[in-house]
Parts: C-alpha cells; sequence; structure tokens
C-alpha cells in the first residue's frame, strides 16, 4: 500500500501499525540545526547551532531560558519550540507562586510529555514538530531530559539531536565516562567538540553560529552568545588534544577484544550470518 494514502490524519493506522503523521514531525527534528546537552555531577550544559542566516535576517535562538533552574533547547520547528517553552515557563511560575518552590525538572518534563501526547490521539490535529532537550538543576542534581513528538521523554547522561546529530552521539558515547568529573569549563568544551561533528567540513564553530548554556549547583541558568561564547571556542583546543590521546588505547582495546571474540565458537553449530544474507523489512513504499 501507498504511504499517502494513510497520512492525512494522525489517527489513522498504516497496515505495518505506524502514524506517518508522527513519523513526518520527528522528521523534522532530524532536519533541525543540532542541539548537544550533558551533565556533570554538578553541572548541566546544553549547546546548540543557531538557525540558519541569511542576508536580511539574523540567527534564530535555539537555546532558551525558562526559569532560574531551567533552560530548554530546541531542534525542528521554532514556533511549536516556542509555545512548548511558553508552556513550561508557566508551569515554572505557577510552582513558584502556589508551593512556593521550584519545579522538580522530572515533573516539568513529565508535564511536557502529557501536553504533547495530546494531539498524537485527537481528529483534527497534529504532533508537534520539535524535539527538546531539557537542562536543570532541582534537588535530585543536575538533569538532562530529552522529549520527542511521540510524546517520549528520556533521561538521559548526554544526548544530541537535530541535524547530523549521529556524529555528534557517537562522540558523545565515547567520551560520556569522563563527564561525571568534569569541571564546567571541560563539560562546556566536550560539548562543543560534539557540537562541531555536526558541521560539514567546510564549516567550524565561531561566536555567531553557536551558544551555551550552563545551569548547576548555586548557578541559576547562564546564557552564552556572541562574543561571550568566545572563551569556550579558544580552550576546545586542550579538550581535543586529550580526547585525541585516548584514541589510540581505545583502538587497541577494540583489536583485543575482536582477537578474543574470533576464538567464540557459534551458537548451536550454526554459521555466523552475513549482513547481505539479512531479509529486507517490509515497507509500505
Amino acid at each position: 500500500m501507498f504511504r499517502n494514502q494513510y497520512d492525512n490524519d494522525v489517527t489513522v493506522w498504516s497496515p505495518q501499525g505506524r502514524i506517518h503523521q508522527i513519523e513526518y514531525a520527528m522528521e523534522a527534528v532530524k532536519q533541525g540545526s543540532a542541539t548537544v546537552g550533558l551533565k556533570s555531577k554538578t553541572h548541566a550544559v546544553l549547546v546548540a547551532l543557531k538557525g540558519a542566516q541569511s542576508d536580511l535576517t539574523a540567527h534564530q535562538k535555539k537555546l532558551l531560558r525558562m526559569a532560574p533552574h531551567v533552560a530548554i533547547g530546541i531542534a525542528g520547528l521554532t514556533a511549536d519550540g516556542g509555545s512548548l517553552g511558553n508552556f513550561m515557563g508557566k508551569e515554572c511560575l505557577h510552582s513558584d507562586f502556589v508551593f512556593e518552590g521550584r519545579l522538580p525538572i522530572s515533573g516539568l518534563v513529565n508535564s511536557v510529555g502529557n501536553k504533547t501526547q495530546a494531539p498524537t490521539q485527537g481528529y483534527g490535529r497534529r504532533p508537534v514538530g520539535v524535539g527538546i532537550l531539557v537542562a536543570g538543576y532541582d534537588d535530585q542534581g543536575p538533569h538532562i531530559f530529552q522529549t520527542c513528538p511521540s510524546a517520549n521523554f528520556y533521561n538521559c547522561k548526554a544526548m544530541a539531536m537535530g541535524s547530523r546529530s549521529q556524529s555528534a552521539g557517537t562522540y558523545l558515547e565515547r567520551n560520556c565516562k569522563k563527564f561525571l568529573d568534569c569541571s564546567v569549563d571541560e563539560l562546556v568544551n566536550h560539548g562543543l567538540l560534539a557540537l562541531g561533528e555536526t558541521l560539514p567540513s567546510e564549516q567550524e564553530l565561531s561566536i555567531s553560529n553557536c551558544s551555551v548554556a550552563i545551569v548547576g549547583k548555586a548557578q541559576d541558568v547562564v546564557m552564552y552568545e556572541d562574543e561571550k561564547v568566545e572563551p569556550f571556542l579558544t580552550g576546545i583546543e586542550e579538550t581535543k588534544a586529550a580526547v585525541a590521546a585516548d584514541v589510540p588505547m581505545q583502538q587497541d582495546q577494540e583489536v583485543g577484544q575482536g582477537e578474543l571474540s574470533g576464538l567464540v565458537p557459534p551458537v548451536s553449530g550454526q554459521p555466523p550470518q552475513d549482513k547481505d544474507d539479512a531479509q529486507p523489512m517490509d515497507t509500505d513504499g
């Protein structure tokens, strides 16, 4: 069956059990400019590429301050991100006035999940086309949460989303064990190095195309834009050299693991199956 027979509304399921409207919304997130979030034991950091710039417009901001203890980074449709950002700001204000205390980050993300879930089951509405990385600090420590258009949300050690985010995710996965004991500057440097992985080879990070947000223990949200980002950009070379020094050691370990794995016989005497022999998955065109 053709896809366009089942993608007119969010309540229509394809024969394969897929909701194409949600998949389209998640594709919008993949097309947005990259955003990276990571945390240590004391701080959470967001770094993001600003939206595309033309001769007549400035870069679009992708990092927003929601409350003294919460900042968000968005990837996808900026209008949807602004709408959810207003909702999150109101939730934080409501907690301040009613309970005279800061809203826990998990409770805030849960409210966002409930709000984004409603359009995925009602006729005549569409899912939000934006993914959000939430960085915050509360009584439980620093947090990085990711929310999706499907209304799923995840508690992360580090996360990247947006265009070419897979390269940034690979960097974060390789170095995530170092993040917990990093200082604030080192944590930002790692975030910028991961963000740089998402850029084409002919582009580089500069004060005009990236921004940084930091929140942590005894520190409210601080946003760094334009010239304020320059000290972080000049400091990433040391972190880059330290990461490069660890690469040969990691490669040696991988070679050793490969040699050992070659001695393990196949299960039940069955020969290992080549990737080329795998059966392709059915799609609906």
